[in-house]
């Protein structure tokens, strides 16, 4: 994996916070770790806000292709 240099101001008290809670790390292991869950948080948004879709289109409500309700009915039968 590539690594780069990175030099920023940060908030004190939330880098006091980590460094605590995650004693056994260096500030590069802490960043990548933050950074990691912040990407697998959005990426967690993102499935969750694909599932509105079918919040917004009740399963028996027929569109152009059909309604989800039969699909299922089908595809559970075969």
């Amino acid at each position: 994996m590539a690594r780069i240099r990175i030099s920023t101001t940060v908030d004190e008290g939330l880098l006091s916070d980590a460094r605590k809670r995650r004693s056994g790390l260096n500030d590069a292991a802490l960043l990548d770790e933050a950074l990691a869950a912040l990407l697998a948080g959005q990426r967690a948004a993102e499935i969750d806000a694909s599932y509105a879709a079918y919040d917004e289109q009740p399963l028996d409500q027929a569109d152009e292709w059909g309604d989800l309700a039969s699909f299922r009915e089908a595809a559970g039968s075969s």
